[in-house]
């Protein structure tokens, strides 16, 4: 993190977010950090709809997405069926596809640079799951709003 306190224009929001979670993974796994962070013997959960609309495009597992909510793996579908009434599968993918689609059309970036950055890690993966959601290919779709 010292580079980034030395030179704050590097820090952009995206990867301070990124940082912030990978700081908070190396703390907890020491456990004598999650004692002094954390006491897991009362309830401690944060707001799941705010968290997972601020951070759906971070390609993390579930079980983490559970662990920094404070929710156990099945507590965390619960909670969120109840909320965002949808498995939290499909609606990570569908925010992710949508974040996509507006980069592409509307911010007019290439498919090459956003996937990645929506929290996909394999180009043809995502550009086939594109495909099928809205009906064209990401690179045709950018075509289209040059």
């Amino acid at each position: 993190m010292i580079p980034y306190f030395e030179n704050p224009e590097a820090l952009t929001n995206n990867l301070a977010t990124i940082k912030t979670i990978e700081v908070i993974e190396l703390l907890l796994k020491k456990t004598s950090m999650q004692n002094i962070l954390f006491n897991f013997d009362e309830d401690f959960k944060i707001d799941l709809e705010a968290y997972m609309n601020k951070n759906y495009m971070h390609n993390i597992p579930l079980e983490k997405f559970a662990t920094l909510t404070g929710r156990s793996i099945s507590t965390f579908k619960r909670d969120f069926q109840t909320i965002f009434n949808d498995t939290p599968n499909k609606w990570l993918i569908k925010k992710r596809l949508d974040l996509a689609h507006f980069l592409i059309s509307k911010k007019h970036q290439k498919p090459t640079d956003v996937y990645f950055d929506v929290g996909f890690v394999n180009f043809s993966h995502f550009s086939r799951i594109f495909k099928s959601e809205f009906g064209v290919n990401p690179s045709a779709l950018q075509k289209n709003h040059s």
